[in-house]
């Protein structure tokens, strides 16, 4: 017997995005932080880089703390935002069905 899901939780769903999108953050920052580096040891290969190459390092190794935060709370917002249209959406026309076995 299918089952309707007529209201979703908003601050459930933002609680649950947050941590999903701070865990994204986690590896987009990772990949930011790797290009970073990369870029700030060429920098300091070359003549001339040596101020941008150390900068580039640092504001890499920031992103691994950086963009966790900024996603997680984007995400949260997000999340919670599309719980509210989702509720008024199913007040309209009755919720998502799904099947429970």
């Amino acid at each position: 017997m299918p089952k309707v899901i007529r209201e979703i939780g908003v601050l459930s769903l933002g609680k649950v995005a947050g941590i999903i999108y701070a865990c994204i953050g986690v590896i987009v920052g990772v990949i930011v932080a790797l290009v970073s580096v990369l870029g700030g040891f060429a920098g300091l290969a070359h003549e001339g880089g040596a101020a941008a190459g150390f900068i580039a390092m640092f504001l890499g190794a920031g992103a691994v703390f950086i963009l966790p935060i900024f996603y997680g709370v984007l995400g949260s917002l997000i999340g919670m935002l599309v719980a509210v249209i989702y509720n008024v959406a199913a007040r309209l026309v009755g919720g998502i069905e799904i099947t429970i076995d």
